[in-house]
């Protein structure tokens, strides 16, 4: 049985016919394998097509990117420089200037009216600095040049913030004006303030405080935006006129300082010189007519002109004429004339103003009886 089973095992079995397919032709049906073969290349071609356009992408982003760069790089610093919220330095430049404009147009406005500023901090000592010997450079009212200063930064930085270039000068060069201008109001804010120091210690001036503020401020904001490079190129102009401009300024004052020391160092109380001469009928006479006319005779107490003037009509006559006294709290350094002395414009002691003429010095009587219209012969006649 077992041997019956293995013959039957090792004899082939019978396999039954297969039936042959009709040959397809290749250009109608292609093959499993050809299938396979097209579509392992379309994936490569696929992968390789998306290989080739990310990098072409990526190049176009990093060369508009360099172009960007580029464009921004070569711009001026001070145009493109520009804080956290988007204000260039022009811009900067332009407001502080033109708060300080408005400072200095202020004091200049006092000074040419000779009138009292306001002072919210130092009190007295606030106008007693501005009215003293170091408020004017070379005869020049400091508030006044400070107006130019501050008006020609507020005016420049204007027009370049708009890219509107004075005078078609390029913007590097306008970058080098801006620089030079603010440098030149720095030093000197920085001059003034060593004045402030050591010539009015203990003194207080809101106004001189503020100009610095903003004068520094200035100069700092430009010099920011020059970078530490450029600026160790051109550090010498901020030296050179810083120190052009604390030169100019000592010379004034020295200059200026040299002539009236010995009166500015006085501290005179006011007093009244005793008139020891007796008036006559026609000096009498003429005081009254000169009254009646509204003649005034401007002086001060610690002027022998006006003395001697007062001495020339006598004690009782000198009492009817129309006398103001230009400092009636004394003579000391900074201190003003009177308001009435000030608005009639007196420049020196005595002066007579009488029907609108003026008349400086000491005057003789019979100047005084032309002028005033009093008829000398009648009153001698009359006698």
């Amino acid at each position: 049985m077992i041997s019956s089973f293995l013959n039957m095992a090792s004899s082939p079995l019978p396999l039954a016919p297969t039936p042959r397919l009709s040959r397809v032709p290749p250009h109608t049906f292609p093959s499993i394998t050809q299938i396979k073969n097209l579509w392992g290349r379309r994936v490569l071609i696929q992968l390789r097509v998306k290989c080739l356009t990310e990098p072409s992408r990526d190049l176009e982003a990093e060369a508009e990117a360099e172009t960007t760069t580029s464009s921004s790089s070569s711009s001026s610093p001070l145009s493109s420089s520009s804080d956290s919220s988007g204000i260039s330095t022009y811009s900067w430049c332009a407001g502080l200037g033109g708060i300080g404009l408005v400072e200095t147009s202020y004091l200049t406005y006092l000074k040419l009216t000779n009138s009292d500023a306001f002072c919210p901090i130092g009190g007295v000592t606030c106008g007693d600095i501005l009215n003293s010997d170091y408020a004017s450079v070379y005869g020049v009212p400091l508030p006044l040049i400070g107006m130019f200063a501050y008006g020609f930064v507020t005016i420049f930085g204007i027009q370049l913030a708009g890219k509107n270039f004075p005078f078609k000068i390029e913007e590097n060069n306008a970058r080098f004006i801006l620089l030079g201008s603010t440098t030149s109001m720095a030093a000197a804010s920085a001059y003034f303030l060593y004045i402030l120091s050591t010539k009015f210690a203990g003194a207080s001036c809101s106004y001189c405080l503020l100009s610095a503020l903003l004068s520094f401020s200035l100069f700092f904001t430009t010099l920011k935006a020059f970078g530490l490079q450029e600026i160790q190129k051109v550090v010498g102009l901020p030296l050179c006129l810083g120190g052009l401009v604390i030169a100019i300024l000592s010379t004034s004052y020295n200059t200026s300082q040299s002539v009236p020391v010995s009166s500015a160092e006085l501290d005179l109380q006011p007093f009244t010189t005793e008139i020891t001469r007796e008036s006559s009928p026609l000096t009498l006479a003429l005081a009254k007519h000169l009254n009646s006319i509204g003649a005034k005779m401007y002086g001060a107490f610690w002027c022998s002109h006006c003395q001697e003037q007062k001495q020339m009509f006598g004690r009782e006559a000198a009492k009817l004429l129309d006398y103001v006294e230009c400092f009636p709290d004394g003579y000391r350094k900074g201190i003003k004339m009177a308001k009435a002395c000030a608005d009639a414009r007196i420049e020196g002691f005595p002066t007579w103003v009488i029907n609108g003429e003026v008349l400086s010095g000491e005057q003789e009587l019979a100047e005084l009886a032309r002028v005033s219209g009093f008829k000398l012969d009648d009153f001698v006649q009359l006698n």
